[in-house]
């Protein structure tokens, strides 16, 4: 057939509108996010490609060897709610199974004309529940690059007209069958489809990689520090709530800060993981919780009891010694005994030589409390120091060693100044260990907001002793979070909790110093972020 110049040129035209509208779909597409959202976004652009009435989406679920009903559109009729829950077997002798198993497409002028032959049948189950007539129908596969079929698309009535409604009545008078063009085109288009299904699926994976890591080192970080379980969620939970409320706020200096909803995910995950440094510490120090190790206590009371016992011997050898130098000589009731006399001297220096003895003890185990010392205290310790005893060896040792009272004269917590430097740098190793980890794009702050969760706003924290300009917003919400849940939680065997009301004042009291940001914690306590927790003013 000849066409005329002017039906050429209407023939461009539309092939050139043809070509566009599928480089649109084909960024639409590519755009869309959610899953959801991509399914219907396909059904929706194939059927104004087709001018189709109705449509659905199936995607193979081959490990339960079903169909599972994902999207369905129909501009006749309402759709009920619970047909998106739908499944069917993966099986040939539905129409949508037996594309799914073969690959093949399927382009039928009229469903209710088939002979019977067929090995697939169309189910009128769904005509007659919804008093539909399905006539011309188009079933093609999506198939990813590897040929794998992954979902079906079905289109239902290719209208003459793309705005008419149908009735059981007229639509054998107002469909006509699919042509090859079509099924070309809509082919492509499923395929096209399908590789983005895959991409999200790949996504998808990639988020529930990055939650089975989060999970597994919070896990491990409460697995070596069990005092602190529950630490990370508690921190990650009060963090995200001030986030979105400060995204939220439409006045004063957070006006114009702005939260999306990977932002918030990334914050998120920095939450969590802003203590994952705790593995590279010490597990006595990590879990240490007085000023003495559980094993040098146990030594120090091993050689207290050396020295009582080396009191008592001393006593014994001496009353031996006394009663051999001086024989025993007769004497009256009214005379005394000299020698009863001189061993109850002795006894009398034992009992004051042990009275000391237990006073010492009883002054170590309360300097052994991480609690703050008062002065005098901190002067008898000294004297702990000066008291020395004969060990096995004939050997002077004197009673604490000079490590042990370092220990003992931390005027407040539990931790020696190295000690403290060690915990400290679980900040280093945190940010040491995440930068190491490939994130997203959108996840690539994670350890910048981490790094910084002990820094203060006034240069004073640690470990880099950054000032404000150099701390994130995120950041500065986490150190928070971070402060409030270590006042309040209830599983520090070292302190003790405090009431929600005792935690802001400590809160404000550190933003009017500077070290934490006050518009920050007048949001937290006026939003009552803490809520969150289940706390209660």
């Amino acid at each position: 057939m000849i066409l005329s110049p002017f039906e050429r040129a209407v023939v461009g035209q539309e092939a050139q509108a043809l070509v566009d509208q599928l480089l649109e779909i084909g960024i639409a597409l590519s755009a869309s996010q959610s899953l959801e959202e991509l399914l219907h976004l396909i059904l929706t652009k194939s059927r104004q490609i087709t001018a189709s009435d109705a449509g659905t989406i199936f995607l193979v679920q081959r490990e339960r060897a079903v169909l599972e009903f994902k999207a369905a559109q129909n501009d006749s009729v309402t759709l009920p709610e619970q047909v998106q829950h739908y499944t069917i077997p993966l099986t040939a002798d539905s129409l949508v199974g037996y594309v799914a198993l073969t690959g093949e497409s399927l382009n039928i002028a009229d469903v209710y004309a088939l002979r019977g032959s067929e090995m697939y049948q169309f189910n009128r189950s769904f005509d007659e529940a919804l008093h539909y007539r399905t006539c011309s129908v188009l079933v093609v596969p999506m198939q990813n690059v590897s040929g794998e079929v992954i979902g079906v698309l079905q289109l239902i009535n290719r209208k003459r007209s793309p705005d008419t409604l149908l009735t059981p009545e007229t639509s054998v008078a107002l469909t006509q069958p699919y042509s090859p063009w079509e099924e070309h085109i809509v082919r492509s288009l499923a395929s096209q489809a399908a590789v983005i299904i895959e991409r999200n699926h790949l996504l998808e994976s990639i988020e529930q990689l990055f939650e089975g890591f989060i999970t597994a080192s919070v896990q491990a970080i409460e697995t070596r520090d069990p005092v602190t379980a529950g630490h990370s969620e508690r921190v990650a939970a009060l963090t995200v709530r001030l986030a979105e409320i400060t995204s939220a706020t439409s006045r004063g200096v957070f006006r114009d800060v702005f939260f999306s909803d990977r932002q918030l995910q990334e914050i998120r995950y920095a939450a969590l993981l802003h203590d994952f440094g705790k593995v590279g510490v010490p597990e006595a120090i990590l879990n240490k919780q007085k000023k003495i190790y559980p094993e040098q206590l146990a030594v120090i009371r091993q050689r207290f009891a050396l020295v009582r016992r080396t009191l008592e011997m001393e006593t014994a050898q001496a009353k031996v010694n006394y009663l051999l130098s001086h024989p025993h000589r007769p004497h009256t009731p009214e005379q005394g005994c000299q020698h009863c006399a001189f061993l109850r001297h002795l006894d009398q220096e034992l009992q004051q030589k042990l009275l000391i003895l237990e006073d010492y003890w009883q002054l170590l185990e309360q300097a052994n409390e991480p609690q703050i010392l008062d002065q005098e205290p901190l002067e008898r310790l000294r004297e702990l120091t000066q008291f020395y005893y004969r060990g096995v060896d004939g050997e002077l040792h004197p009673l604490i060693t000079a490590t042990e009272l370092e220990q003992l004269l931390v005027r407040r917590g539990n931790l020696t100044q190295q000690e403290r430097r060690i915990i400290e740098a679980h900040v280093t190793y945190t940010y040491q260990f995440l930068a190491r980890i490939p994130w997203t794009p959108h996840l690539k702050n994670v350890p910048t907001i981490a790094y910084g969760h002990h820094e203060r706003l006034d240069g004073s924290g640690y470990p880099r002793g950054i000032g404000a300009a150099e701390i994130p917003l995120q950041t500065q919400m986490l150190a928070i979070a971070d402060i409030y849940d270590a006042l309040t939680a209830k599983d520090r065997p070292y302190k003790k909790s405090l009431p929600v009301a005792k935690a802001l004042e400590i809160l404000w009291q550190e933003a009017k110093e500077f070290k934490i940001n006050p518009d920050l914690v007048e949001l937290f306590e006026q939003q009552e972020v803490f809520r969150v927790l289940g706390h209660q003013r």
